[in-house]
């Protein structure tokens, strides 16, 4: 098989990083490591790059100076491979992901096995398959699948695998999302440009520091989602989400019982308002401080669905 070029986009997390491309060079096909820092604190990049030279690995470390975001990072990455890289197929993950042994040949040979894959993801053991709604965005749906390739609506960002010319054809992640909800809209560019998406059963993942969020989260997870209804879907079925958001709002301000797991009623209603403002990138400052961005892959589509699980009937 040929190598494979894997991007880690890292931020403020030296050891867990470590770890993660420990995990990468493990696997049974030839990997080249291309580490996107994310503006982390000098002290702990320095970390890092003490770390890589002390075990001699050959990982190309790509600082950004600033947090840009996980889409913007990872798009470094990218342009990156697409410059300079080999091969048909570059992965990305955050930098805590822990792929099984065999996952990224599993998942490469799966996506190698459809004519048209442009996308993939492996497999991070919750049942469950990405699909996008009209009107809540990135969610799941139960498997029907129990091994190999299913067909999704787009990859969780948890391992994901691009395919040179889908990336090509479609562009790279749309950066106005910063974090949260770009995979689904490269899910569904990909579909709309004819090239197939799906998950692979079996390649498994591991994503052991995933937090439960914060203000900021939640904002980018409404903000977000308000976009990429309104991008994929239209205007009309963004008024009705912006609608059941506020709905959402007033009613777990009101009655902190009906809450879903994630919930910030400042976060949500200053995402709500900079959706109606056309202001997108990062999140407002003053929600920064309480922010952990690190994991934002693996958080979306749990959010989406504990909320359309609250749409009144």
């Amino acid at each position: 098989m040929k190598r494979v070029t894997v991007v880690l986009v890292h931020w403020n997390q030296p050891l867990r990083c470590v770890r993660s491309i420990e995990a990468f060079l493990a696997q049974d096909v030839p990997v080249e490591l291309v580490v996107v820092d994310n503006g982390s604190e000098a002290a702990l990049l320095d970390r890092l790059q003490d770390e890589i030279r002390a075990r001699e690995w050959t990982v190309r470390v790509l600082p950004q100076g600033h947090n840009s975001g996980f889409g913007p990072a990872a798009n470094a990455g990218f342009r990156w491979w697409l410059g300079h890289g080999d091969g048909d197929w570059v992965a990305l993950a955050p930098h805590d992901a822990l792929p099984e042994p065999g996952t990224l040949a599993t998942l490469v040979a799966a996506a190698e096995a459809q004519p048209h894959a442009g996308l993939a993801c492996a497999d991070v053991g919750d049942g469950e398959t990405p699909v996008v709604d009209p009107y809540f965005g990135g969610m799941t749906k139960p498997a029907e699948v129990g091994e190999g390739w299913e067909p999704a609506d787009y990859p969780h960002g948890t391992l994901l695998i691009a395919r040179r010319q889908c990336l090509v054809d479609i562009g790279l992640f749309d950066e106005r999302f910063f974090a949260y909800c770009e995979e689904a809209d490269l899910g569904l560019r990909a579909k709309k440009a004819g090239w197939e998406v799906g998950l692979v059963r079996g390649a498994r993942v591991h994503n052991p520091t995933m937090r439960s969020g914060s203000p900021a989260v939640d904002y980018l997870m409404h903000r977000n989602t308000l976009l990429l209804v309104r991008e994929h879907s239209g205007s009309y079925h963004a008024f009705i989400r912006f609608n059941i958001a506020g709905w959402q709002l007033l009613r777990g301000m009101a009655q902190p019982s009906s809450r879903a797991w994630l919930f910030s009623s400042t976060g949500r209603a200053l995402g709500m308002l900079d959706f109606l403002r056309g202001r997108y990138g990062p999140p407002p400052s003053l929600l920064l401080a309480s922010a952990d961005l690190g994991d934002a892959p693996a958080l979306d589509a749990r959010h989406d669905r504990a909320d359309a699980e609250q749409v009144p009937s």
